[in-house]
Parts: C-alpha cells; sequence; structure tokens
C-alpha cells in the first residue's frame, strides 16, 4: 500500500539524554504537508520475550516490581539487547539469568513495537521448550521471583486485569494460538546462539 502521503522526512537530532539506561533524542522533521514538527522518543537496542514451556505444558512467568508503575507485575522472561549480541543469544542469556531455565529447543514467533509513540524499540518473541533448570544469575539490584502457570491461569489473568505487561498480553495471545495449531512455529533442535540473524526478519 502506498504511504508515501503519511511518512515524515528527518532533518536533524538533538540528543535530550544519555543516561545508564533510557537515551532520549528530539528529531526534526518535515510532515507531508511540507511543514516542520518535533519528535521525542526514546531510543532503544531492542529487546526479547520468551515464553518457555515445562514438559506438563506449564509456562515459565516472573513477578518482579516496576519502578514506574510502583506495582509487582507478572510477565514473561525478557531483557534488553547487548551490543552485537544476537537475538537468539539474549533470548538463552535472559532465560537462563533470570530463571535458571535453559532450552533445547527454540521457535522464533514475531516482534512486538510495545510504545510506537515515543520509542523504537522491538521485541523479538521467543518460544522455548524441553527445558533443564540450573542455577539463577541476576543481575546487581535484579529482585524477581520465578513461578509456573497453565496457560489456562495466564488466559484468566490477562482477562481479569492481573497481568497488564503489554509484552506479556501479546505473548499469551501468541501462546493461545500456538496450542490451538493456528500458528505453527518452526523449531530448531539446540541451535547455537549465532544460527539466526541478529533481528529475525
Amino acid at each position: 500500500m502506498e504511504d508515501l502521503h503519511l511518512r515524515e522526512t528527518p532533518l536533524a537530532r538533538t540528543e535530550l539524554l544519555k543516561g545508564h539506561f533510557l537515551h532520549v533524542v528530539r528529531d526534526t522533521v518535515r510532515l507531508p504537508s511540507g511543514r516542520e514538527a518535533t519528535r521525542e522518543f526514546v531510543v532503544h537496542p531492542g529487546a526479547v520475550m520468551v515464553i518457555a514451556f515445562l514438559d506438563d505444558g506449564r509456562v515459565v512467568l516472573e513477578r518482579q516490581y516496576r519502578h514506574p508503575m510502583r506495582q509487582v507485575m507478572i510477565e514473561f522472561p525478557a531483557g534488553k539487547l547487548d551490543a552485537a549480541e544476537s537475538s537468539l543469544a539474549c533470548a538463552q542469556r535472559e532465560l537462563l539469568e533470570e530463571t535458571g531455565y535453559s532450552a533445547r529447543e527454540w521457535a522464533f514467533a514475531g516482534q512486538l513495537a510495545p510504545t510506537i509513540a515515543y520509542s523504537n524499540e522491538i521485541i523479538d518473541i521467543w518460544f522455548a521448550r524441553n527445558l533443564s533448570l540450573g542455577d539463577r544469575h541476576l543481575d546487581e539490584g535484579e529482585f524477581l521471583d520465578v513461578f509456573t502457570a497453565s496457560p489456562a491461569e495466564l488466559q484468566n489473568w490477562c482477562r481479569n486485569g492481573e497481568v497488564i505487561d503489554c509484552k506479556t498480553l501479546v505473548g499469551a495471545l501468541w501462546l493461545q494460538n500456538v496450542l490451538r495449531e493456528d500458528w505453527v512455529l518452526d523449531w530448531c533442535h539446540d541451535p547455537p546462539a549465532h544460527s539466526l540473524a541478529s533481528r529475525a526478519g
């Protein structure tokens, strides 16, 4: 579909904040009308989310306090890409570090853009199965509980508002469709972390 009448042309960029985690910029753009405007947004390196199955069909979840929300949130394991890190390597690392689980089978599902109005973040969605449990390696200052739930329990929490995290809601949608076999995954057995591009798609 032709979309040139909707596109904005970047003209200049000003850096507003370069913190430990956040990188905020202001772009000057030319609008389709020819006038200029500014767009402020967060520059993000990308992230992954992992939907990991146990042999009994339950999925691995976390409870973590999120300061901006001032509450403990239920989430799928997830994390930010390190510099030059592939998407799969990040998924494998985050699952192990946060939950202690490693997986022998992985499948790339798709991508999620959670905050398109003010960030360019893209989250890669991974499924993992054939899990084995080891030791967690949480980052300094990271505190979270790991637990498991049935897909039915997760769907109910999404419906009644106990789960409001965007990526986890999308993950629950993917999980539902995969379990119904409406959406088919291409599973890889023991894939090396460098076997897939740094960003699938």
